[in-house]
């Protein structure tokens, strides 16, 4: 085994063009580990936190591509050789999906060439670049989708501040997801047009809700992203509240969803008070918090991103729609099989689960240790919900939507596992996600022993994307895998099945919301 690095001076590429990159040339035998991002002082610390920074990496700048590959000399020789051809490949950037091609047309580098009347500037530059870009696009009057991460907190603060005075919306920093006017941005799914507005601080949990709002026959006028810290103390919600107002002013939207992890307690009750004075319904998924307090007048309080979306194509067509999916009969494991193994690419996934899992399983651990070259992973004797897109798990490696990799080295290690009871996963196709994401998840469990334990899979996404919703799942099920239709549904599976106490309640919505007393294990909202 070798490693090398190699840096190639002033090339810049967004981070999702350099992770679907590294994914395809980590394909060939020999290959054990590539990474290719731009030589910042943060991503040169995180390559030499995971050992592959080597000296010429050390002296990449922040405008320098920086590869770093180990494997076998001649795998890693041609990995490096193919770095140039394989960036210059059509379809790379956030937002190109599997079937993106030469004919969309280069995209605008600088906001100077950008068309007159552009209304939206997508940025993707290394974080100490990027308040700077969206500033820019501020000044000449546009939105700013900052797909950027590591962008100082006080200069988000002072990015969304500038926009309030001038009218105008900063979806980020660090937004993955967001649908303006039918128009996908970074991660996002094909949905259909309609009326439901969805704002969030969460990608894969607006991922979710818009794509069962789709499943249920009802669609989205606007997907706003708002980046992860909006919803902070620090940050304190203003494009949330923002996309509120923009929500509410848009006449083709007659139903907002909030979709949010647990925002900073006064944020969220700032943010129910402001939408109950909208004059439309809103539905408010704030993952984690109290759902035991009254909602303000004409706020729909939703306990989980499936209920989420059910009380909103509800209120969209005016009535109740037909029962939810029935969980699926699995069977009960025998000793010694006891544990779960819950293994998410979407960290709102990985967050829900939890908060529903815990009171029927008990003791859960979020963590678990990173992988080791050439060894398999190790479990813990414990309940186990992990998020693979954590940065300890894509440290060096491109994120699970993109590179299955580590995801199967944990999926393969739970299954020859004896102590585990029951394995789920979530798949997230779309705009941005590799092109057949459970082609690889199948494989590992083509390979599984005939004992192993049942796996519980959902897929989020619809029969208009790229992957296709319909395909996907038949790939899990001809594997043996159980699919359900949400997140929230394979953690109920989960409860039935494993639960200390097979009558316990779960998650209860709020008085007098749509999914209060539906939330019985066993039942579905």
């Amino acid at each position: 085994m070798v490693l090398r690095n190699a840096v190639h001076k002033d090339l810049y590429a967004d981070s999702v063009a350099l992770m679907r990159v590294a994914a395809r040339l980590a394909e060939p035998p020999g290959v054990e580990t590539i990474s290719l991002v731009m030589g910042t002082p943060a991503n040169r610390d995180v390559l030499a936190r995971s050992g592959l920074l080597t000296s010429p990496g050390h002296d990449a700048g922040p405008n320098d591509l920086l590869v770093a590959v180990r494997g076998e000399p001649d795998a890693v020789d041609t990995a490096l050789a193919l770095v140039i051809d394989a960036l210059s490949g059509p379809g790379e950037g956030p937002g190109a999906g599997p079937e993106a091609g030469a004919d969309a047309g280069p995209p605008v580098r600088s906001l100077a060439g950008a068309p007159a009347g552009a209304s939206l500037a997508m940025i993707s530059t290394p974080g100490p670049y990027a308040a700077a870009e969206a500033l820019k696009a501020l000044r000449l009057g546009m939105h700013a989708f900052v797909f950027s991460d590591h962008v100082p907190i006080e200069q988000e603060v002072l990015l969304k501040r500038e926009a309030a005075r001038r009218g105008l919306l900063v979806m980020g920093p660090d937004c993955g997801t967001a649908v303006i006017g039918g128009i996908p941005l970074g991660f996002a799914n094909e949905v259909r047009a309609g009326c439901v507005g969805l704002v969030g601080a969460s990608g894969t949990g607006l991922q979710q809700v818009s794509s069962l709002l789709h499943s249920l026959g009802s669609g989205v006028s606007h997907v706003i992203g708002t980046g992860s810290r909006d919803v902070s103390a620090d940050v304190g919600g203003p494009t949330m509240r923002a996309g509120l107002d923009a929500l509410a002013a848009d006449p083709a939207t007659e139903v907002i969803v909030l979709v949010s992890k647990p925002p900073a307690p006064h944020v969220a009750g700032q943010l129910l008070r402001h939408a109950g004075a909208l004059g439309k319904p809103v539905v408010a998924c704030f993952l984690g918090t109290d759902g035991t307090a009254p909602a303000p007048a004409g706020v729909t309080l939703a306990p989980t991103l499936s209920e989420a979306a059910r009380s909103a194509a509800s209120l969209a067509v005016g009535g109740a729609l037909p029962p939810g999916e029935e969980l699926p009969k699995l069977p009960a494991p025998a000793p010694p099989r006891r544990l779960l193994r819950a293994l998410y690419a979407g960290g709102t996934f990985a967050h829900e689960a939890a908060l529903l899992l815990g009171p029927a399983l008990g003791d859960i651990t979020r963590t678990a240790p990173p992988p080791v070259p050439g060894a398999a992973p190790r479990l813990p004797d414990r309940h186990l919900v992990l998020d693979l897109g954590d940065d300890e798990f894509t440290a060096g490696r491109p994120h699970p939507m993109i590179d299955p990799t580590v995801r199967t080295a944990y999926l393969r290690a739970a299954l020859a596992d004896p102590r585990s009871a029951a394995v789920v996963l979530d798949v997230v196709i779309g705009h941005g996600a590799a092109p057949d994401p459970a082609a690889a998840l199948a494989e590992a469990l083509a390979e599984a022993p005939d004992d192993s334990p049942p796996v519980i899979a959902f897929v989020v996404g619809t029969d208009d994307d790229p992957q296709g919703l319909t395909a996907q799942q038949r790939i899990l099920r001809d594997a043996g895998a159980y699919v359900v239709d949400s997140s929230t549904t394979a953690a109920r599976a989960c409860a039935e099945l494993l639960s200390i106490d097979g009558d316990l309640t779960l998650a209860s919505a709020a008085p007098g919301s749509a999914a209060a007393s539906s939330s019985r294990i066993g039942e579905t909202a």
